[in-house]
């Protein structure tokens, strides 16, 4: 393995004398067992079938009670679950974990709960406390994986607002923040001030209930803030839908003017922009040039987004303007300018300008690899990549083995709890799993090679 592992550097390594692009050509999958690679090839066509994704739910509840739950649970550790998830407990998280770093792989936890938009359950306050002590775990568990922070000295975790407050409450102050002139009530500044303070926090245009419920989701999202920052856990914030977003926007600049502020080390907090949707460069552009003007850190997860369907079925129903860009062609073309955007900041503000570039689009990498050694930025600096676990293995662990930041999101938990996030993962993000037909090709050729030439040499 330390073999392979030289020749991939020495291969993909930018070189003094220039630019050399990475190869994503499937030779890192020397790395990884046979039995790992039947089970990605096997999961992965699975789930490019369209009727499995849609019904998936269905599926499940009908395989229980046809095979029993221990049977059916044995058969989903086997498959999806063991593909996509790091497991149960705390060890199982840690040897997945470990694994990963073997193969220059870092970890980015991530929580599997939330509240969906249309959800007809109701949730109370106990649901998003439960969700607060789950969140709170989490950070000590992504500490205590990395005793040792890596190069970057970053440990990352991603956390889903929607776990720790409600949709009802975000849609009601998206509505308040989207009006011309909103009300200064609303303002960060207001916001992170009542989260230091804990001070009852009354805001006109909400109900006395929704304002009850915002303090104590102030409270919940500090808390975890502060704590994060206490065991230098740095939080990214998944975006969501548009119904939602402008509230956790608002949300994240208050807790980024608490916790992004000068000499805190930061940024502590990162929020995410999905290039699929037409306004997010000008967001991305104002946002940073205001982080800049008020000498805040500035950490982003850039993505392209997986609410697509989504949008625009609800767009069409409510008669309203499609918010996503028209084809995949201009989604790229957004996700290119907010990339190089994003990579001239980091390399004129330096340390106080993070950036992932979470994508499993290898154009959009290559393109972060060469603009990062034309504009000098450093491999282990403040410029990270990140992908799903189990998915696009090809690209991380090429990047990985060439000396860059790559992390992998992984989920973790029971399977009744893991399952349903999963298979709502998967529904979001259907294009991409249906796309995923060059990482099936590249596992079938290396699964051929491996049976054609009897390659003893390769982990089993």
């Amino acid at each position: 393995m330390l073999r392979t592992c030289r020749v991939l550097c020495s291969q993909a390594s930018p070189s003094a004398g220039g630019w050399r692009p990475l190869n994503f050509d499937g030779g890192a999958f020397h790395l990884k067992g046979t039995g790992e690679l039947t089970r990605a090839l096997l999961v992965l066509r699975l789930c490019a079938w369209p009727p499995l994704v849609t019904h998936g739910l269905a599926l499940q509840a009908w395989s229980q009670r046809l095979l029993g739950s221990r049977l059916s649970g044995a058969l989903l550790r086997a498959s999806i679950y063991g593909q996509f998830v790091a497991g149960e407990t705390a060890e199982e998280v840690r040897g997945c974990v470990q694994q990963l770093q073997t193969l220059g792989l870092r970890p980015l936890l991530a929580v599997p709960t939330e509240e969906e938009p249309d959800s007809a359950v109701k949730t109370g306050e106990a649901w998003y406390e439960g969700n607060l002590r789950a969140m709170l775990r989490c950070v000590d568990l992504s500490r205590g994986l990395l005793e040792t922070p890596g190069p970057t000295g970053n440990i990352l975790m991603q956390l889903k607002m929607t776990a720790l407050t409600s949709t009802w409450l975000c849609k009601a102050l998206t509505s308040w923040v989207r009006r011309p002139g909103a009300s200064l009530e609303l303002s960060p500044e207001r916001l992170a001030e009542a989260m230091d303070s804990g001070q009852d926090l009354q805001i006109s245009c909400l109900t006395a209930e929704q304002n009850q419920h915002l303090q104590a989701s102030l409270s919940r999202l500090h808390r975890v803030v502060q704590h994060a920052r206490a065991q230098h856990v740095r939080l990214l914030v998944d975006a969501e839908y548009t119904s939602l977003n402008p509230a956790l926007s608002l949300l994240v600049a208050a807790l980024a003017a608490r916790w992004n502020r000068p000499g805190e080390g930061g940024p502590w907090v990162w929020n995410t922009y999905q290039a699929y949707l037409k306004d997010t460069h000008e967001r991305l552009q104002r946002d940073a040039e205001a982080a800049d003007g008020a000498g805040l850190a500035f950490g982003v997860k850039l993505v392209r987004g997986a609410y697509l369907d989504k949008e625009r079925e609800v767009a069409r129903l409510q008669g309203t303007e499609d918010p996503t860009q028209p084809d995949c062609e201009a989604t790229s073309q957004s996700y290119s300018r907010c990339l190089e955007l994003m990579l001239t900041h980091v390399s004129r503000r330096g340390p106080v300008c993070h950036l992932m570039v979470a994508s499993h689009n290898e154009e959009s990498v290559c393109q972060a690899t060469k603009r990062m050694w034309e504009l000098g930025i450093p491999l282990d600096g403040p410029v990270c990549f990140g992908q799903l676990l189990g998915m696009c293995d090809h690209v991380s662990l090429a990047l990985g083995q060439a000396g860059y930041a790559v992390y992998k999101s992984i989920p973790y938990g029971s399977l009744e709890e893991v399952i349903p996030y999963l298979i709502r993962r998967a529904q979001e993000n259907r294009s991409v799993l249906q796309g995923a037909r060059r990482e099936q090709e590249l596992l079938s050729q290396e699964l051929w090679r491996r049976l054609l030439w009897r390659d003893l040499s390769v982990p089993r």
